[in-house]
């Protein structure tokens, strides 16, 4: 949280001047994190779960490919219109009741997608799932202001960012495995059954501490007002909006390499592991030194170099490569511009603050998907270029 609660900061801070004396966190905060980690997983995996399948269920249900991509469409195009009111819902209810009512719809939704014989309900349950993702996503800023000291804070974001980012490596690296040993329908079963059981997880080990609920949050206008809050919405414009539209079409643009799906869901997992890495390590570092804009400039910086390598990749081995570290580099981008959006507004406000970062985020994906239709076979001359340009 910033060093005076009640006035929100002009400016993300580049460093951190030392804590106001607060009670020590119990040692429950890791198990709270742990838990928000687990149902962030299971909502990201559900959600990449068709991603590198797209070329299949095209063939499958015999559907062109506009219509397969309504499989992950639906996630961006609702987190924009529902980012906000989740938000405001956590400032307002508490991270507690809101994620797990979250967990609760995702695994509603998951259970629709058992009825593999109709694409209809696979969209569907995706419709279901991609309505909750934002009430669970966007609680992470208020758990850590609520049980995570200044010093902590940057790392318990880049833990909390490692659920999401885990299960989109799970969604993407295993789904394919997964659906050529047992089936689509047996694979849609496993992952019912995980994401019930992180509901009930989030339940059982999640508590809210209190200290963020201290006062109502503030009016729009005084947010709108922050420019520290600005700056971070821009950059997530940017940032997220490239790295979403990336992930989806990942599968598209890749096939014309000669990749197959389990390829390209390969490709995908070391981009979200090498992120994994990239989250713990450079929040600690950021901790550490109590710095946080130079890590951010430092991490884009490579994570640009890294996507003209992997532009320029002329092997398979070569773009696992320069994924791992595209995303070694932006993921803890991302930890660190919601651990710098959490410290310039007040803590009462984390969940809308957190809820505009996202949503800007999910609207610059839905811009680029707009601006480049999934790249097919022609994706080498085609509109898919400009992702490698």
């Amino acid at each position: 949280m910033p060093p005076d609660a009640t006035q929100p900061s002009s400016l993300p801070p580049s460093s951190l001047p030392p804590s106001p004396a607060r009670p020590p966190a119990p040692a429950a905060r890791w198990r709270v994190l742990l838990a928000f980690v687990l149902v962030a997983m299971v909502t990201q995996l559900l959600w990449l779960n068709f991603a590198p399948l797209l070329v299949d269920i095209e063939a499958r249900y015999r559907v062109d490919e506009l219509t397969a991509s309504m499989l992950v469409l639906p996630f961006p195009l609702l987190y924009v219109l529902l980012s906000l009111p989740s938000g405001r819902l956590i400032d307002r209810l508490g991270y507690r009741k809101v994620v797990g009512a979250g967990a609760l719809v995702s695994a509603a939704g998951s259970l629709l997608r058992l009825d593999t014989a109709h694409f209809a309900s696979l969209v569907a349950g995706q419709v279901v799932i991609a309505l909750a993702q934002p009430f669970v996503v966007n609680g992470i800023s208020k758990l850590v202001a609520d049980w995570f000291q200044d010093e902590e804070a940057a790392l318990a974001t880049g833990l909390g960012t490692v659920g999401m980012f885990l299960g989109m490596a799970v969604g993407l690296a295993s789904t394919p495995a997964l659906v050529a040993g047992i089936g689509l329908k047996a694979t849609m079963g496993v992952n019912a059954a995980v994401a019930f059981a992180a509901a009930g997880l989030w339940f059982l080990l999640c508590r809210e501490r209190g200290t963020a609920e201290a006062v109502a949050p503030s009016p729009w206008r005084e947010l709108l007002a922050n420019r520290g809050l600005r700056l971070s919405v821009v950059l997530a414009l940017l940032g997220l909006g490239y790295f979403n539209g990336l992930t989806t079409w990942l599968e598209q643009l890749l096939a014309p390499r000669g990749l197959d799906a389990e390829q390209a869901g390969a490709v995908g997992g070391v981009v979200v592991l090498g992120g994994i890495v990239g989250a713990i390590v450079v929040p600690l570092l950021a901790d550490h030194l109590r710095v946080r804009r130079l890590p951010l400039i430092l991490c884009v910086a490579v994570a640009a170099a890294a996507n003209l390598w992997m532009a320029a990749a002329g092997s398979y081995g070569e773009l696992l490569l320069s994924g791992a570290l595209l995303g070694f580099a932006f993921m803890p981008a991302f930890a660190l511009l919601l651990t710098m959006t959490g410290e310039s507004v007040p803590a009462h406000d984390n969940g809308v603050a957190t809820g505009l970062l996202m949503l800007a985020g999910n609207g610059g994906a839905v811009v680029v998907l707009l601006l480049s239709p999934p790249p097919g076979a022609g994706a080498a001359t085609g509109p898919g270029r400009c992702w490698w340009a």
